[in-house]
């Protein structure tokens, strides 16, 4: 493709990724004032300065520039010759897609995985410290104490960055929303509820959690769509792309805290969604995961649908493989006729173990799951 866009949170590593594959292009940096106006201001004139190929970093702080860029490719220009970087997903911006449209590969950072720190100094031995301490590479880079580093990456990117996409008049009633979606991690989105909690609209709450979306803070997963003759639930769920900001905004600072708060299963179900969500993204695949839940309160916490095969997935924070643990998967898989060998159980354990239910995999042990990439 002529143009290739990578998105992801803040600091997720966009800007040293794209320099370190790409060291002979130009690199532009929107976040510099100077650059931006003239991005937004003169965009003919702006590529014809920094000519391509080159790195466009931030590319959201200028969306017209994209019309120019298309009108550019359509031209004829070789491959790769504009990478764009984003901490907005370009996606949800109706101008970039549309522009964008058949002429750019799209990828998504996020924060490191689990994979990629593994055999490296930064390596954990307990899901709880990856928890606590979240992936963002400069904590791990620069040692930072990550609870700090959080507030600050709240305060600077999020609260910034949000205020630039919407007029939020009530800064603090925001602040307070953001921590209610950390508390509300895993649980079905209710905007009337949510609003009432801090006295905004359902309106309101519902723009919020766009914005939130969009800046890559959170994200939320369908029910699965099938009935199998039960009434299953309609609103999605809440996880956070990082459950270190997660954890800070719920003031959980250690893996002791962790062991001890109410929101542990929720947020080992996020920090296990989030991993599966790396791996199809970190090869270039958007996938769509589900949940499955019906009105008696049985419930699947994660569906990875890959169209021939569909494995449903149990999500427990527990260190010890209970019976009741298999329970909701041994019934989905009744229900559904799903083969009792696409299930399983990711508990908070080392030990995996073949059951006539389910498969039992560790926490540690997600690359044996089936359609995770091995590398």
């Amino acid at each position: 493709m002529p143009v290739v866009t990578i998105t992801g949170p803040r600091q997720s590593g966009k800007s040293t990724l794209t320099q370190q594959i790409f060291p002979d292009y130009n690199y532009v940096n929107l976040e510099n004032i100077e650059r931006r106006e003239f991005a937004i201001e003169d965009p003919k004139g702006f590529l014809a300065t920094f000519t391509y190929p080159i790195i466009i970093d931030e590319v959201q702080y200028a969306p017209k520039l994209i019309s120019y860029i298309q009108l550019i490719v359509d031209e004829g220009v070789p491959s790769g010759s504009f990478i764009l970087t984003g901490s907005q997903n370009l996606l949800l911006m109706q101008q970039v897609s549309q522009s964008l449209a058949g002429r750019a590969a799209i990828f998504n950072l996020l924060p490191f995985s689990m994979e990629e720190l593994a055999g490296t100094s930064y390596e954990h031995t307990t899901y709880e410290d990856y928890l606590v301490k979240g992936f963002y590479p400069r904590i791990y880079d620069q040692d930072l104490t990550s609870h700090d580093w959080y507030m600050d990456y709240i305060l600077t990117y999020v609260e910034r960055d949000v205020r630039q996409l919407l007029n939020v008049e009530n800064s603090t009633a925001f602040r307070q929303f953001i921590e209610i979606c950390a508390g509300r991690i895993g649980q079905l989105v209710n905007f009337s509820e949510m609003g009432n909690m801090i006295g905004v609209t359902y309106q309101t709450v519902k723009r919020w959690l766009s914005i939130l979306e969009t800046s890559f803070i959170l994200y939320t997963i369908r029910p699965y769509h099938k009935n199998y003759n039960k009434r299953i639930v309609k609103s999605p769920k809440l996880y956070f792309y990082d459950t270190g900001l997660a954890c800070a905004l719920m003031n959980i600072r250690t893996a002791e805290q962790f062991q001890i708060h109410f929101a542990k299963g929720a947020l080992y179900e996020n920090f296990i969604i989030n991993e599966v969500k790396k791996n199809f993204l970190n090869r270039g695949e958007r996938i769509n995961l589900y949940f499955w839940q019906d009105s008696t309160k049985k419930e699947i916490d994660l569906i990875v649908n890959l169209g021939l095969n569909l494995y449903p997935i149990e999500i427990k924070s527990g260190k010890t493989i209970n019976s009741s643990f298999l329970k909701n998967l041994y019934y989905f898989s009744e229900l559904s006729n799903n083969p009792k060998e696409l299930s399983y159980l990711i508990y908070g354990g080392d030990e995996s173990q073949k059951r006539s239910s389910a498969t039992v995999l560790g926490w540690n042990h997600l690359n044996k799951l089936p359609f995770f990439n091995q590398t």
